[in-house]
């Protein structure tokens, strides 16, 4: 996985979520309304597999806050995560709903093969180096694997402004849907299900501090839901939506 288990991304993410820390709340809130997004994914998906999940894992589980909610919503009994963070594993071991939590060193995930019934990656791969790997060893502890990512290889997501936003995101890749078939094919795994989502009004106007931006996220939000429902993969080619798919051997 190249250098996706190194200290300097290590570090890199330590350091994300140590200055999350100087705006609690409003981070708080962030991530929980986005968990909630990523949750209505994950329910979605899981109901097309071939048996309901016991065991939970998320790798790049992050301060857990996705793990809790799927917790709450019944998704699996038992839930474990990983992250390449120790600082962001720390927060996440400390939800009463997630029973293991560890920093992992972004290439090997210390449990036998078949651990889980339920692997999720959500909005990972986008930031490894080399995806193929740590898909491929989601897939191994896991019997099926729901992975999101954003789809940014798309006219909009093109524009110096966008590409900007990425680095400081730190996006390393620009995915189609056709890339993410492609990696699930190269880890030997078909896909069961997907959706994509131009996401709710809330996500597009929590950042927006005044009535002009406010303006601005309810036009956002209106296009991009008309031109989806329009039709969504000229959407997926025009603007950045997010895509979810469930996959299994």
């Amino acid at each position: 996985m190249g250098d996706t288990g190194s200290a300097a991304l290590s570090a890199a993410y330590d350091e994300r979520y140590t200055a999350a820390e100087q705006d609690v709340a409003r981070n708080v809130a962030w991530r929980g309304l986005c968990a909630r997004n990523k949750a209505d994914h994950v329910v979605e998906l899981v109901r097309w597999a071939a048996e309901p999940a016991r065991t939970v894992v998320e790798v790049g589980c992050g301060d857990g806050v996705l793990l809790a909610e799927l917790a709450g919503r019944g998704v699996g009994t038992e839930h474990h995560g990983f992250d390449l963070s120790g600082r962001a594993a720390g927060f996440a071991a400390g939800r009463p709903e997630i029973a293991r939590a560890e920093r992992f060193d972004g290439s090997s995930l210390p449990v036998p093969g078949d651990a889980y019934d339920l692997g999720v990656l959500s909005h990972v791969l986008e930031h490894v180096p080399d995806p193929a790997p740590l898909l491929a060893e989601t897939a191994r502890v896991a019997s099926v694997v729901v992975v999101e990512v954003p789809l940014e290889d798309n006219r909009s997501a093109s524009r110096p402004a966008a590409a900007r936003g990425r680095v400081e995101l730190g996006h390393l890749h620009r995915f189609a849907r056709s890339d993410i078939h492609a990696l699930a094919r190269g880890a030997g795994l078909r896909l069961v299900a997907e959706l994509a989502d131009p996401l709710p009004r809330a996500i597009h106007l929590f950042h927006a501090g005044d009535a002009r931006s406010r303006a601005r996220g309810l036009v956002k939000a209106g296009v991009r839901r008309a031109l989806f429902a329009a039709s969504p993969r000229l959407a997926e080619r025009s603007v950045t939506v997010h895509y979810a798919c469930l996959l299994a051997p």
